[in-house]
């Protein structure tokens, strides 16, 4: 019995091919495995539900899959759910549900899932899944699989994870500076370390230190311009620093002192409700939990982003955020002068939202400037990708105003943002050169409905009976906007739209103003349906329900 235990062991570090099974004795004592638990692990399909033949992922509804499991199944020809269904995970699930109730059934049901996944899916196969050797399943599977041998042996197990972290290793499929790269670096530090594979482990831990300093900045700024993936990353090098430790390494500066910048980036991104912004590829359903709140409430973060409110845990203070940065790339939309607004406990202004990965019609509206509250120049070609810098800033307790500028439409825009708050009160100032005309679009939460239009004011409420106004003139003169027009619901084009969650969409107002030669001055105030603007002499007051506001117009700038 030492020479056969000497002789698997001696097998699973050389990733040789024994073709030995754990016995059923040793399975019996089995205990719980950092491998096999921890946050990785699904809370759907339920070990219940595997064997009773059906998964289910994404909140769609469950699909039965039966015993012999078909591994082209593609019922919602949805790449999120593919993904995940060659990912393995849910095998992994029953693992670990085994290690914590002894049930071997759960155990030899996770090895035939396993097997058929191994048997029906070889590299290069004529029958394999076109989900199975891309990067990301790849990197998602490897841990279930490292955990399903710390159970179980045999060449098939053995030699599938030598494949695993062949092209995990190989550096055309390595996602460098992104959340993906940093899953490959898991999985590849875990085949390594469970096989004894230094060389792997090595790259693993070299690769992942680059990759964070390149996703990651100094100020918890993810490069991925989604806060939501903000969230995924800190939970990743969680697991990714305690699989170092594990493995009896030495976890990088590099990576804990990012890692640890990133928890003020998701605090701040956070509204008074509990709810992340959804900014970028990021649902309006996302809640940060059991992260430290700053002292701060206003940063602007160099990446890209501000956000600022009146006070830390009251739902009913006030949140804003603008976007301005680096041109768009992975999960960012061109979102940039987008500003979005709660107050008094509720959304008001909200971008469109992330609906899905779907290459379809409505997913490329959510990523266009239309789907955000932003200006455009009329007649004039888009220029994607296109860098916005954040020229000015002036920060005080009750009051903080910004100017913003890019070259996205082949001629200057700018943008002056000023948020008042006390009186809760968000102006925006819209400028292009002469010669060029100014237009926007502004998203009402999919909860307010539109009670009156017209003289250059929208008004919306919820069922409560809560009002909010969007008043705009035209400047220096003033004048009210004529034509300011309320969407809701259209779908050529589309407008007036927001997606509260995965694959959810809603109608929504949206209000779209006339292009104008002069400037846009486009006011909100949460909580009055009747207020009043008056110029003088380049002074804005505004009478509100709950006292007057007054600010100053100069040029392009706001105060």
């Amino acid at each position: 019995m030492r020479r056969r235990t000497k002789a698997l062991a001696l097998c699973i570090t050389l990733l040789m091919t024994c073709g030995v099974t754990a016995g059923t004795a040793e399975a019996r004592e089995a205990k719980r495995t950092t491998e096999c638990q921890g946050d990785w692990l699904p809370a759907t399909p339920t070990a219940a539900d595997i064997m009773n033949g059906e998964v289910d992922f994404l909140d769609m509804a469950p699909v039965k899959v039966g015993k012999n499991v078909n591994w082209r199944t593609d019922p919602y020809r949805n790449r999120s759910w593919s993904m995940v269904f060659h990912s393995l995970r849910w095998m992994g699930r029953l693992v670990a549900d085994y290690e914590t109730s002894g049930n071997e059934a759960y155990l030899a049901r996770a090895v035939e899932i396993a097997k058929d996944w191994v048997a029906d899916n070889p590299r290069g196969g004529a029958g394999t899944s076109p989900y199975a050797w891309q990067e990301h399943p790849i990197a998602l599977r490897a841990p279930a699989l490292v955990c399903l041998s710390k159970h179980v042996g045999g060449s098939w197990l053995s030699g599938s994870l030598a494949e695993h972290a062949k092209m995990l290793s190989d550096p055309k499929l390595y996602e460098k500076g992104h959340n993906h790269g940093i899953d490959q670096d898991i999985a590849l530090l875990g085949i390594g370390c469970r096989y004894g594979r230094d060389q792997w482990s090595s790259l693993a831990i070299r690769r992942l230190t680059e990759t964070v300093k390149l996703d990651v900045d100094s100020q918890g700024v993810l490069r991925e311009q989604a806060p939501r993936y903000a969230i995924y990353v800190y939970e990743r090098l969680k697991v990714a620093m305690d699989n170092i430790e594990a493995c009896k390494r030495k976890v990088p500066g590099d990576i804990s002192r990012r890692w640890e910048s990133l928890e003020d980036f998701i605090s701040h991104s956070t509204q008074p409700d509990g709810f992340m912004v959804p900014i970028g590829d990021g649902g309006a359903d996302v809640r940060p939990v059991g992260y430290d709140r700053p002292k701060q409430t206003v940063r602007v973060f160099g990446g890209g982003y501000v956000y600022g409110r009146t006070a830390w845990d009251k739902p009913e203070s006030a949140f804003y955020s603008i976007r301005f940065g680096p041109g768009v790339k992975y999960h960012g939309h061109e979102d940039h002068l987008g500003v979005t607004y709660y107050a008094q406990g509720r959304d008001v202004l909200v971008d469109a939202g992330f609906d899905s990965y779907e290459n379809s019609g409505y997913r490329n509206w959510t990523m266009s400037p239309e789907a955000h509250n932003t200006s455009m120049v009329a007649g004039a070609r888009f220029r994607g990708k296109t860098a916005t810098a954040l020229s000015k800033s002036s920060i005080g307790a009750d009051r903080q105003s910004y100017r913003l500028t890019d070259r996205a439409y082949g001629v200057p825009r700018t943008r002056s943002v000023l948020v008042n708050h006390r009186q809760d009160v968000m102006a925006v100032l819209d400028t292009v050169p002469r010669g060029s005309k100014v237009r926007n679009v502004w998203h009402f939460s999919h909860n307010l409905s539109t009670v009156s239009s017209g003289g250059g004011q929208v008004v919306v409420k919820d069922k409560a009976g809560w009002k909010a106004t969007l008043v705009q003139v035209s400047m220096p003169s003033c004048r009210p906007v004529a034509g300011l027009k309320v969407v809701r619901g259209q779908k050529n084009p589309y407008q007036g739209w927001v997606s509260s969650a995965y694959l959810q969409r809603h109608p929504a107002p949206a209000v779209v103003s006339p292009a104008s030669g002069d400037s846009l001055l486009t006011v909100v105030v949460p909580g009055s349906g009747r207020p009043s603007l008056s110029c003088s002499g380049g002074k804005v007051s505004l009478e509100t329900s709950e006292g007057q506001v007054s600010f100053r117009v100069g040029g392009a700038d706001l105060s």
